[in-house]
């Protein structure tokens, strides 16, 4: 695995790389892009000069030493170049962290590392040009990021606890589990919706391999949802009101007829971001399908949940892992 880190000046860069290599990990760096050409880094960074032990001369270089290595855990601290970002996502053992914290205290943290005598003023016109810059702007850099961290910690330990706790070694962060990726292809489906009340998506599983998809909203051939065509939905009515005169397909039944009751048999596994309605798993039940997961609740979920449970159809919530903290 390699973690590349980048963030905002003072947001804990540093000390997240000091505790991956007390995890293990070999800090490396690129000769053209060292963290020494940091403002934060001086050369009476003991910690940092240690890192940059490890360095290679060209990014085609790191790039092949930890393909070479893939076993064993790097951490790039201080990711400033989007050439860089974009070359290493490309390659299935890298994990992408951004850094940040508030100003301020983001503002006292290099005041008192530094014992500098910079204003606030000039901190943020610095920070500011980092984060706009034509080029290499650190803005886009930290949007990109697999895992966004708001490091609010008041001492290293703090910080050092909460990282323990989000599991960074996690191999479904590189490689996302059959659940993490039928999941986030059910989310994809969802982004096809119409309906004005949410959006729901779906994806019919069976032997890991898709049978079909399905999202919510009218029928083919009637006005779509979203452009008046359910007068049900467009009233803003609460949850599971109504539904006698919804003119929506819910993403599950969509899915169901996409696939035929042909191609559904034991095994097969539906997949929806929404835990399916009271409505929905009756017809999950008559389909032959033997397991669902889903993500958010429902207003049904314990109704659904009775009548799976005396179908024998395990029911289950997905809970990825999590991609954004603050600590």
């Amino acid at each position: 695995m390699l973690i590349g880190i980048s963030g905002t000046t003072s947001s804990g860069k540093t000390e997240i790389a000091r505790y991956l290599t007390f995890q293990g990990f070999t800090h490396i760096s690129i000769m053209d892009y060292i963290a020494s050409k940091s403002p934060e880094t001086s050369s009476n960074d003991v910690y940092t000069s240690s890192m940059e032990a490890h360095q290679f001369p060209t990014l085609d270089a790191l790039v092949d030493h930890v393909t070479a290595n893939w076993r064993t855990n790097f951490v790039l601290r201080d990711i400033t170049s989007l050439h860089v970002l974009h070359a290493l996502q490309k390659r299935p053992f890298f994990l992408h962290i951004a850094v940040d914290a508030p100003i301020k205290l983001r503002y006292q943290r290099y005041k008192s590392k530094h014992n500098s005598k910079v204003t606030l003023e000039e901190f943020v016109d610095a920070g500011d040009t980092a984060s706009f810059a034509a080029g290499n702007p650190l803005a886009e850099i930290n949007g990109l990021a697999d895992i966004n961290i708001i490091n609010t910690s008041s001492s290293i330990k703090d910080l050092f606890i909460k990282l323990s706790e989000l599991n960074l070694f996690d191999q479904s962060r590189l490689r996302p589990t059959w659940d993490a990726y039928f999941m986030r292809l059910a989310d994809l489906a969802a982004l096809r919706s119409n309906c004005m009340k949410r959006r729901v998506g779906c994806v019919l599983v069976r032997g890991n391999r898709v049978i079909a998809t399905g999202y919510n909203g009218t029928p083919r051939h009637l006005t779509n949802c979203n452009e008046g065509g359910c007068e049900r939905c467009n009233k803003g009515q609460g949850s599971g009101a109504g539904l006698s005169t919804c003119l929506c397909l819910h993403a599950e039944e969509n899915a169901l007829l996409e696939s035929g009751r042909d191609r559904i048999n034991e095994g097969s596994v539906l997949y929806c971001n929404t835990c399916p309605c009271l409505t929905c798993a009756i017809k999950i039940v008559q389909s032959g399908i033997t397991e669902v997961v889903y993500a958010q609740s429902y207003s049904m979920d314990s109704a659904t949940e009775r009548v799976m449970g005396e179908a024998r159809i395990v029911l289950r919530q997905y809970e990825p892992p999590r991609d954004g903290v603050i600590i």
